[in-house]
């Protein structure tokens, strides 16, 4: 047993590649499903071959007998889908993996569409084909994008019905292969360059028909995958009506033929002209019916007496302001005159109820000095100043208690 590698002890290169080709041959046989995608046969007792991965980027020699790889009724090409079974193989000497195939079996059409059904169900189960996903497609895109097979069927089908429709549309065309083992990241290169050209508003995917292993690229589970991630819709035109492919499924919209899809992508001019002029047409018509009737509301209103003769209204409404003002006026006089009187009479009566008056009629008011009346001798003292107030005026006085009274001051004040 090797002892463990260590910065102190590493293991040379040789070591390492044994190890390696040890672990790798207690794999033993598996079966593995692919693509041819090189196939090669050099001398006369071994084959050479590619296997690819048609879902990923990813391939692997294949090395095998030339009796395994002639087989009779095996028809080994490039694209073709087989199943090998292989023992897993390190070489050493240059440090390369390989399988070395024992048997090889191709894949038959039952495989394929059963393969193609896994495919699909396992892509559904994601919601990619969710219809919440379709996105409607632009009215009259100024560019559309086409993937196609360069000098095709399908390419003069689609550019010609569609220039025909609409004669103002420009394309951005992308020639891809359409079939083998190459087109399905021929078809996705496409896709995505189209994709990043922010003129084209719509991509089309178009291909004439074949048979189920012509049109095996666009069940690719790579390509759905690019449709579904791309940003601009996607029209797909593969094959006949009856063709099914996992391509339209995922597409934003599924045309039957690739002059279909000229008739979905862009609109007929001489359908929109007629549309536009029904439309005017009908917008005239009820214009028309409109104007009318506000001319004949307008006739009526105008032919009433307001508007007809508004000068009317005034007649006879002068006599009706001379006689309020001649109300007022007599109104007005009447309340002066009333208040005149009323104030006549307070006055009399404030006259009649007035101190000034009672000292008319010969009495007299005494105050001591702070202007209190006296209404009780007692309640002045002996020689206190008082004020005698008649109707002439002011008299000052002194009391006197020696001569039991009250004296008149002379000038100098004197009682």
């Amino acid at each position: 047993m090797t002892a463990p590698s260590s910065p102190e002890a590493p293991w040379p290169v040789r070591t390492v590649a044994r190890k390696v080709a040890e672990w790798i041959g207690r794999l033993g046989e598996v079966w593995v499903e692919g693509q041819v995608a090189q196939l090669s046969r050099r001398g006369s007792a071994t084959v050479f071959l590619t296997l690819r991965d048609p879902a990923a980027d990813l391939s692997v020699p294949v090395t095998c007998a030339r009796d395994v790889a002639d087989r009779p009724g095996l028809e080994l090409t490039e694209g073709a889908r087989v199943i090998v079974r292989a023992r897993p193989d390190y070489y050493i000497a240059r440090g390369s993996f390989s399988l070395r195939a024992t048997e090889i079996r191709a894949v038959g059409l039952g495989e394929l569409l059963a393969r193609i059904e896994r495919i699909r169900r396992l892509l559904a189960a994601e919601g990619l084909f969710d219809a919440a996903r379709k996105r409607p497609l632009p009215f009259a895109p100024a560019v559309v994008g086409v993937v196609t097979g360069k000098d095709s069927a399908a390419e003069r089908d689609v550019l010609v019905t569609a220039r025909r429709r609409w004669p103002a549309v420009r394309f951005a065309v992308h020639h891809s292969l359409v079939q083998g083992v190459n087109a399905a990241s021929s078809v996705i290169e496409g896709l995505q360059r189209l994709d990043r050209d922010p003129e084209v508003e719509v991509i089309v995917v178009a291909r004439g028909g074949g048979s189920v292993e012509d049109l095996l690229p666009f069940s690719d589970e790579g390509l759905v995958r690019a449709i579904a991630a791309c940003r601009t819709p996607v029209v797909t035109a593969v094959g006949h009506e009856t063709d099914t492919t996992l391509v339209d499924h995922v597409a934003d919209v599924r045309a039957a033929t690739p002059t279909d899809a000229a008739h979905r992508v862009v609109p007929e001019i001489g359908e929109q002209r007629r549309l536009v002029d029904g439309l005017r047409a009908r917008a005239r018509h009820l214009l028309t019916v409109r104007l009318d009737q506000q001319e004949r509301w307008l006739e009526g209103v105008r032919s009433r007496p307001v508007l007809a003769a508004p000068e009317r209204l005034l007649h006879g409404r002068a006599d009706d302001v001379a006689a309020l003002r001649a109300r007022a006026r007599r109104t007005l006089t009447h309340r002066v005159e009333s208040a005149e009187r009323d104030l006549e009479h307070a006055r009399a009566r404030v006259s009649a109820l007035s101190p000034q008056a009672t000292l008319e009629r010969g009495y007299a008011l005494v105050q001591r000095a702070d202007g209190a009346l006296v209404r009780d001798p007692a309640e002045v003292g002996d020689d206190e100043p008082l004020t005698v107030r008649v109707a002439g005026g002011r008299l000052p006085v002194r009391v006197d208690r020696d001569t039991g009274g009250v004296g008149g001051a002379g000038q100098d004040g004197q009682a």
